[in-house]
């Protein structure tokens, strides 16, 4: 077809107007019976089946004594097949699947958010499985998923190490996802390019030089989406991001999981049937300034190693100007993994609700606490179980230790 304004050419645009012109005569009723019901017919009698039609499963109920809906056979939550339940004493207001799709650009289809994103691994005695869903409340009013969500392995065999990076873009603010999705490219670049490091330092338990160096590594990482934002002509809180990580070593030998980030969101762990909130308190992540905030780290008695090796000098990073109105505080946590134990790191969506309802933390522990990990399609029916007054984007990413 040729483009609009040009003057047609050649046969390829033939079929157009032979197509719509009313000249054309039409081709009259068919010689012989071929609509769609007499074709069906045709192959109904032609195959003859003498097995009854299947049955489809009846519709699912609720459970009264939990409020969770439960499949045919009973069980809380979808074991195979899913329609998503809730907990509570009543269904959310919204609708539990998509409706609207956000806008688009037609010459900027790469902005565009999927609803949902999964992901899984398995190293050493470790299983991973992390997913991203699209809120109820954006779902139903048409807006991209402001939860960004990266996975990525750095390095080989058992050098090797994982990063799981969760980030959040700021509410009712354009480009929301769009800032994220920057945070957690960012640091995973950071990451990336200092993992040898990194692994090195968590498998001989060297937390000080880990938490000085990490913080630095997001200092800059945000910083670098401050810098963005002026580049865009926005104010850094419109153009802002939560940014929440977990390092997985891959090394079998060492059950050291690190969490560091800043902002809103939840860690908790599942040991012997019992979920423990081991957020990082404010109190525990406040001290001291370091490097970006007016004053040098702390000497070490190696000196500040990490900090050496990753390139980054004591003086403020250029996209690190003094912090203007004050910021979230920088959180850390490295711990020991103990078979059995389930780690969770997740976004606001889902830390709200595991707080706020005691049900849903209830289903999960009867979901993962003796099952084992799921696979992908559980994991992502379990986090998408919803409770009423909770409808923001939920990202979750959690570890099952052998």
């Amino acid at each position: 077809m040729s483009q609009q304004g040009d003057t047609p050419t050649g046969r390829d645009d033939d079929w157009w107007g032979q197509l719509y012109d009313d000249s054309a005569p039409d081709t009259g009723p068919a010689p012989a019976p071929d609509t769609l019901d007499d074709r069906f017919a045709s192959a109904a009698d032609t195959v003859k089946p003498d097995f009854p039609a299947p049955r489809l499963p009846e519709p699912a109920s609720p459970t009264p004594a939990s409020g969770i809906f439960a499949d045919a056979d009973g069980v809380d939550g979808p074991p195979g097949d899913m329609g998503i339940g809730y907990v509570g004493d009543g269904p959310p207001t919204y609708e539990a699947e998509p409706t609207v799709l956000p806008a688009a650009d037609p010459d900027d289809l790469a902005d565009l958010v999927p609803d949902t994103v999964l992901e899984g691994a398995r190293y050493g005695g470790s299983t991973l499985r992390a997913a991203s869903v699209r809120g109820d409340s954006a779902r139903y009013r048409g807006e991209p998923r402001r939860d960004a969500l990266l996975t990525a392995r750095f390095g080989t065999g058992e050098d090797a190490l994982v990063l799981v990076a969760v980030a959040t873009g700021a509410r009712a603010t354009p480009g929301a996802h769009r800032a994220a999705a920057e945070a957690c490219a960012w640091i995973g670049r950071a990451v990336g390019r200092s993992h040898r490091r990194l692994a090195e330092d968590i498998g001989a338990a060297r937390r000080g030089d880990l938490k000085s160096g990490l913080h630095r590594l997001t200092d800059r990482s945000l910083g670098r989406l401050r810098a963005h934002a002026a580049d865009l002509g926005l104010a850094p809180e419109e153009y802002a991001a939560s940014l929440r990580c977990l390092l997985l070593p891959a090394d079998p030998r060492c059950r050291t999981r690190v969490f560091f980030g800043v902002g809103a969101g939840g860690l908790f762990r599942l040991r012997d049937g019992e979920w423990q909130d081991i957020e990082p308190r404010v109190a525990d992540a406040t001290g001291d300034p370091v490097v970006g905030f007016g004053s040098p780290p702390a000497p070490s008695p190696d000196g500040d190693r990490l900090t050496m090796d990753l390139g980054i000098t004591t003086p403020p990073s250029p996209y690190e100007p003094a912090p203007e109105p004050p910021r979230d505080p920088f959180r850390f946590r490295a711990s020991v993994a103990r078979p059995g134990d389930t780690l969770v790191l997740c976004s606001g969506g889902l830390a709200e609700p595991l707080r706020g309802e005691p049900e849903l933390a209830a289903h999960l522990t009867r979901r993962w606490e003796k099952a084992g990990p799921p696979g992908l399609a559980a994991f992502l029916a379990d986090i998408q179980v919803r409770a009423k007054g909770y409808a923001d984007d939920r990202t979750a990413a959690a570890v099952w230790e052998a």
